[in-house]
């Protein structure tokens, strides 16, 4: 169902109904020129959540993601649905702040992923690349989700946080069973199992490596989250343990979304394939231009600190803003004529 179907206002953005084959993006077009501020009241999966806000343009979500003294982090959490990762959980981690703890905090993940830092890995980044490759020799086929994305990225992000090889497959159930709670491929025991038994397992898994390092400091992550300061002081346990999930999550599952999501847009799309493969030096801007077409987060979310207004709507104290990525990155209204009518990943913005 589109849009077209019935009124925008009408809309339930989170219905299941809109998201089988992915994010709703015909939606999320009708909704940008006719409704870009548009108001959900309710979502039938999760009766007690109440309504939300979605804000789908791009200079709508800049002007929420801007103005954290209006629309904040750390009030009501970064997940639209509060009952499937508690506030409590979101405010461990960077994303879950405001300023000033936010950008202090911050910058000690910066820290860790300078150019340097990354250059320094290279060639083994390029190794566990090239070794996952090599395991595929003499296959027709293969699941380029299972079989190269993640045992890539779990391998990469497993080197600089100091898991050892053999946990790799352990932490990414871990984080495709709590990333993906209401997805019942990936949790098929259901959103209240993530709590029950996920979660306990990350803090007790995660707590070893913490005494670890504090015993025996490292050069990894881990290391330096446990031996970390911000504002003269070490961070937390549960701080530690979030910040770490943070970091681990973002390798296991961003990273897979995104590269699969654009190989699979050039594996549909023959005519930029091959201006990629005939031309490597088009690979950078194939890079960006999947980070922009295949966000690894589908939305942030934000509470508003006080009534106000954006596009025209008045938005109430306490209300949920959700800031939908999906949407705002597909807009054609900043795009130069000739790019908004091309398509393809070959030309970045």
């Amino acid at each position: 169902m589109t849009a077209t179907d019935t009124n925008l206002e009408d809309q339930l953005v989170l219905e299941r109904e809109h998201w089988v084959d992915g994010p709703p993006h015909a939606l999320f077009r009708e909704l940008r020129q006719g409704c870009p501020v548009h108001y959900t009241r309710e979502v039938s999966e999760f009766p007690d959540e109440g309504g939300f806000w979605s804000v789908t343009t791009a200079e709508d979500v800049h002007a929420v993601s801007r103005d954290w003294q209006t629309y904040s982090s750390e009030l009501g959490g970064v997940t639209v649905i509060s009952s499937v990762f508690p506030v409590e959980l979101a405010r461990a981690m960077f994303i879950g702040m405001d300023p000033p703890k936010h950008d202090r905090v911050k910058a000690l993940f910066q820290a860790g992923f300078t150019p340097k830092r990354i250059a320094a890995h290279e060639d083994a980044i390029r190794e566990i690349v090239k070794r996952t490759l090599d395991g595929l020799a003499g296959r027709e086929t293969c699941d380029l989700v299972n079989d190269v994305a993640q045992p890539v990225v779990s391998r990469v992000i497993g080197s600089f946080m100091g898991i050892p090889k053999e946990d790799d497959a352990t932490w990414a159930r871990l984080m495709n069973s709590t990333l993906g709670a209401g997805d019942p491929d990936l949790n098929p025991d259901g959103v209240e199992a993530v709590m029950e038994k996920e979660i306990p397992e990350i803090f007790e898994r995660c707590g070893r490596m913490i005494s670890e390092r504090r015993e025996n400091p490292t050069d990894d992550l881990t290391s330096v989250l446990v031996h970390a300061e911000v504002d003269g002081e070490t961070l937390a346990e549960h701080e530690i343990v979030m910040g770490f999930f943070l970091l681990v999550a973002a390798g296991n599952d961003s990273t897979k979304a995104t590269y699969c999501s654009g190989m699979r847009a050039l594996l549909e799309d023959p005519a930029q394939r091959k201006l990629v493969l005939d031309d490597p030096g088009l690979v950078p801007g194939a890079v960006e231009e999947s980070l922009r077409m295949f966000p690894a987060f589908a939305h942030f979310r934000r509470t508003a600190t006080k009534d106000t207004e954006l596009g025209g709507r008045h938005i109430k104290e306490g209300d949920r803003v959700v800031m939908w990525y999906v949407s705002s990155n597909r807009r054609t209204s900043l795009l130069p004529r000739d790019r908004a009518r091309a398509p393809g990943v070959a030309h970045p913005l």
